[in-house]
């Protein structure tokens, strides 16, 4: 795979000196023995210019179960946290030098499919392939890096984001399937699809969410007005999916409104409730009705970008991960 750069000068790789590091304490950062070959073929590049900066594109799924959400916090750990710690063991850099930022912070518990960051390095790859799997090595199973490439200057993980998509599973019968109990909401009440569909309709277009939103510390003052471009209710079985995406959305905006969906299905109220309440802005007023739905159910799918935004440096490939093979030696035949 060639280099994406210009002119570099090479320097031993930063992996080459793993082996001396003393123990870590924390199990979740150990290489899996499938992922001690890619350590020992990370091949770093060095560019000549100190001031030279490399942006890269990750896409990252993740069962957020265990986790305080994506947020960077060290304790209780967070996807940000553990991710950057990879990234740190890596390539050797501080993890404010890495600069690592996500598309959308997803809260504890929730999962993703298909987040999206970007992190910096002061150096060039020239083996995507191989740091890929030098990552996904180091993070816990329930954490994986689904892509690496490199990115153009002025792409952003979360501000050039041009929409999002979410998806909430909600298992509808008498009992919980067991397989699912991390990943959807158990509903016993029998939920009218149909009317769900109608009142979803409400919620398309573009609107004031303040109602919808719960307070942030970290959030400042967000623009409540947000554009929500489809709303979708699928029936598979006793499994409901409520989809939805948006050119953004405020905090715990979609659970608000899951919640509230999952009233007006169980047919407790009216679908013309939610433009009622649309018209108050008034968090309270949705609490008349309903508390935000559980964060298990919900799932960060993906994040779309502007084409430009996407498309990568002359001469440069994305990582997708490579496939394990089997080399087949003859044996003689007795």
């Amino acid at each position: 795979m060639s280099s994406c750069g210009l002119a570099f000068a090479r320097i031993p790789s930063p992996l080459s000196s793993i082996a001396s590091l003393p123990p870590s304490n924390n199990t979740i950062l150990q290489l899996s023995g499938e992922e001690e070959e890619a350590h020992s073929e990370l091949k770093l590049k060095v560019n000549s210019v100190p001031d030279e900066q490399y942006k890269w594109r990750l896409v990252i799924a993740y069962d957020g179960t265990k986790y305080s959400g994506w947020q960077y916090q060290p304790s209780p750990p967070t996807v940000q946290c553990i991710l950057e710690q990879a990234l740190v063991r890596v390539t050797k850099l501080g993890r404010k030098d890495l600069c690592l930022v996500g598309a959308g912070r997803t809260d504890a518990g929730v999962h993703a499919w298909g987040q999206v960051a970007h992190f910096m390095t002061p150096f060039n790859y020239d083996n995507l392939e191989s740091i890929h799997a030098a990552v996904n090595g180091l993070l816990p199973s329930d954490v994986r890096v689904r892509e690496i490439s490199p990115a153009v200057p002025d792409f952003h993980a979360r501000f050039s984001a041009k929409s999002k998509f979410y998806r909430y599973k909600i298992y509808n019968d008498t009992f919980m399937d067991p397989f699912l109990r991390l990943y959807a909401y158990h509903s016993a009440y029998k939920l009218n699809a149909d009317v769900m569909r109608e009142a979803s309709s409400y919620f398309i277009g573009k609107h004031d969410f303040s109602a919808f939103a719960n307070a942030s510390r970290n959030d400042g003052k967000p623009d409540p007005v947000k554009t929500i471009s489809r709303f979708d209710v699928k029936e598979t079985g006793a499994l409901l999916e409520l989809e939805v995406e948006g050119n953004g959305f405020l905090y715990r905006q979609v659970r608000n409104m899951v919640a509230l969906m999952i009233q007006i299905g169980k047919e407790a109220i009216p679908p013309d409730t939610i433009p009622m309440i649309l018209a108050t802005r008034d968090r309270k007023e949705l609490a008349k009705y309903v508390k935000f739905a559980p964060p298990h159910g919900l799932c960060l799918v993906s994040v779309k970008y502007n084409e430009e935004h996407l498309r990568l440096p002359s001469g440069c490939t994305a990582s997708f991960g490579r496939h394990h093979t089997i080399t087949r030696c003859k044996l003689p035949y007795y």
